[in-house]
């Protein structure tokens, strides 16, 4: 039986002679059926002889299955001139690669990155901003309060306060987070990143606007990779700069609103103790998502919030 077992070459004369052997009415089905007919050493010798042969049968098995395998597997060719499967690789989302550009220039400007909590008081979200009480910029239409009176953060000018209060001046500083407003549409969102930045120095050094505006104008040089950027300038009013103006840059032969900012007002310094007979500076903000819709020509800021990987392809990303 043993070689008969170790002779057979496929799987179907494999399982016909185990049907013969161990089916219902099988040699050795019917042998162990008369086992309380033997004496300890018949027992004994009938059980070893059923182990052996279950495991020949099982050994055999396996020896025929790797061949069949083996078999099929040298009937294969591969083709090594196809083109590989195209790899389907990650990429860094958008929002976070400008994140690192704005950084990257900044800091090789001479400007420190600062933080500041997303939760804050009315004191340096409002009130030390020089935000009157009846401002809009205080209604619940605008601004996410919390039920203990604070509020999340509606700019990220409240960490220029914190950063004066802290360090004082002379101060050259920027922050990048992350502002909450209840607006919502193609251009706007109820979360988004904002980019503030704050140059504080003594009167005599005069600081003024043009420094402000070649600062812009250096900065979006080196984020939009453009020698001959184009800005307009046009007058505006915040509660904590004045003078208050907005810059608009050139891009696809279009006008699109870059950033706004102005001289420091003198309140706001005077808040954070710093005395505006001494020091003059100038601040602005512009929308982080804003620089990556302009740079790549996007229409929608919702998008940047679908993680639908198929628009990041599309996009470039």
């Amino acid at each position: 039986m043993q070689e008969q077992i170790k002779n057979i070459n496929t799987l179907e004369e494999l399982q016909a002679l185990y049907a013969s052997v161990f089916g219902k009415n099988g040699t050795m089905t019917a042998r162990l059926k008369q086992m309380r007919d033997l004496d300890n050493d018949a027992r004994a010798a009938l059980n070893q002889e059923n182990t052996t042969l279950r495991e020949l049968f099982k050994t055999r098995q396996t020896e025929i299955e790797n061949a069949v395998m083996m078999a099929a597997l040298a009937g294969q060719k591969l083709d090594v001139s196809l083109n590989p499967m195209p790899e389907n690789r990650g990429t860094i989302h958008p929002l976070t690669q400008s994140f690192k550009e704005v950084v990257s220039i900044f800091e090789s400007l001479g400007y420190t990155l600062m933080t500041g909590p997303e939760i804050e008081d009315d004191w340096h979200n409002f009130t030390a901003l020089n935000t009157p009480m009846h401002h809009p910029a205080r209604d619940m239409q605008d601004t996410f309060f919390l039920p203990n009176g604070n509020v999340l953060r509606t700019q990220t000018s409240a960490v220029q306060v914190r950063a004066l209060e802290k360090h004082g001046a002379p101060i050259k500083m920027f922050a990048v987070g992350q502002c909450y407003r209840k607006e919502l549409d193609a251009t706007h969102s109820a979360m988004f990143g904002q980019i503030e930045g704050l140059h504080i120095d003594t009167i005599d050094k005069g600081i003024n606007l043009s420094d402000m505006l070649a600062t812009m104008r250096t900065f979006a040089s080196r984020y939009f990779n453009k020698d001959d950027i184009e800005l307009r300038i046009r007058p505006s009013y915040f509660p904590f700069t004045e003078p208050s103006i907005e810059i608009d840059m050139k891009f696809g032969g279009k006008w699109m609103e870059l950033l706004c900012g102005g001289m420091v007002h003198p309140n706001v310094l005077k808040n954070c103790g710093v005395d505006p007979n001494k020091y003059q500076g100038f601040a602005f903000g512009f929308g982080w998502a804003r620089l990556v819709m302009i740079k790549y020509g996007l229409n929608d800021i919702r998008a940047f919030t679908d993680s639908d990987v198929r628009w990041l392809k599309s996009a470039g990303f």
